[in-house]
C-alpha cells in the first residue's frame, strides 16, 4: 500500500500532499498518519508553516473514502469515536500555532473542504474547482465540523445556501464569499502555496503562534475577552529577541531577520 500522502519540508515549510490521485480520497490510514505525526510537526521550531495539498492537478480531494465508513467506525469502537477523531485532526491543524494553507483544486468536497476550513489561508484555482458541502445529496450532514466553520468564514447566509442545497462552488465565487484568500491560475497553485508559506515561515514564529490563539475562535469571544487575549499575546511577545531585531531593523531602515 503507498503512503497515504507525501510528506516534505523546504525552507521550513511543511507539505501533506494526499497521495491518491486523481480522486486523492482522505482514506482512514490518512487521517491515522496525521494525527501520529502532526503534533511532532508542531512542536518542531524548523517547520513555521504548513500546506495541504494533492498529488497531481485534477483534485485536491473529492473527500473520505465513503466505502470505508463502517471499518472506520467498526475500528474506532462507535461513530462518536470514529467523527471524534476527524475533530481532533482538525482542531490541531487550526489551533496548533502553526499557519496552515490549503490549495482548492478540482473537487474539494466533504472533507475536502473541511480540512482546508482548518486552514488559515485558502488559495483556489481560478478555473475548474467545484468546492462545497454535498452531504445533503446522502441524505446527510457534514461530520468534520463543516457546518461549525463554514459559517465563521462565509457567514449563516452563504453557509446555509451551501449546506442545504448541496450547493458547490467555483473559485471566483468562493473567492467573492471569502472562502479563500486569493485566486490563482491552477498551474501556480502548488509554487503559490509554498511562496506564501515562505514568507509566513520568514515572519517572527512567537508573534504569529500568539495572533493564532487570539484570532482563531474569536467569533465566540466578547470583545473583553479578545482585548484581554491581546494584551496578554503583547506582554508574551514584549522583549523576545524578534521584537528587539525588529526595532533594529526599522531604526536601520533595512529589512528584519527573525527566527535566528
Amino acid at each position: 500500500m503507498s503512503d497515504p500522502y507525501l510528506y516534505t519540508v523546504t525552507n521550513n515549510v511543511a507539505t501533506f500532499s494526499l497521495n491518491d490521485a486523481p480522486w486523492n480520497l482522505m482514506s482512514l490510514e490518512y487521517i491515522d498518519r496525521l494525527e501520529e505525526q502532526l503534533p511532532q510537526v508542531l512542536a518542531d521550531d524548523g517547520i513555521r508553516a504548513m500546506i495541504f495539498t494533492g498529488e497531481g492537478l485534477d483534485h485536491f480531494s473529492a473527500g473520505m473514502n465513503l466505502k470505508q465508513i463502517p471499518e472506520g467506525i467498526k475500528r474506532a469502537g462507535s461513530p462518536e469515536a470514529f467523527f471524534g477523531q476527524r475533530h481532533r485532526v482538525l482542531d490541531m491543524i487550526e489551533r496548533g500555532g502553526t499557519p496552515a494553507i490549503a490549495t482548492l483544486y478540482g473537487y474539494c468536497l466533504g472533507g475536502g473542504l473541511e480540512l482546508p476550513l482548518a486552514c488559515h489561508f485558502r488559495i483556489a484555482a481560478s478555473t475548474g474547482a467545484q468546492i462545497g458541502l454535498p452531504e445533503m445529496d446522502l441524505g446527510s450532514v457534514p461530520a468534520w465540523g463543516g457546518s461549525a466553520r463554514l459559517p465563521r468564514a462565509v457567514g449563516r447566509t452563504y453557509a446555509l445556501d451551501m449546506i442545504l442545497r448541496g450547493k458547490k462552488v467555483d473559485g471566483q465565487e468562493a473567492h467573492r464569499i471569502g472562502l479563500v484568500t486569493e485566486l490563482v491560475s491552477i498551474d501556480a497553485i502548488k509554487d503559490r502555496a509554498q511562496a506564501l508559506g515562505e514568507e509566513l515561515a520568514a515572519q517572527p514564529r512567537k508573534a504569529v503562534q500568539s495572533m493564532i490563539e487570539v484570532i482563531v475562535g474569536h467569533e465566540t469571544k466578547t470583545l473583553d475577552q479578545s482585548l484581554a487575549d491581546e494584551a496578554a499575546a503583547v506582554a508574551a511577545n514584549r522583549g523576545t529577541q524578534d521584537s528587539e531585531e525588529g526595532m533594529r531593523a526599522f531604526m536601520e531602515k533595512r529589512k528584519p531577520v527573525f527566527n535566528q
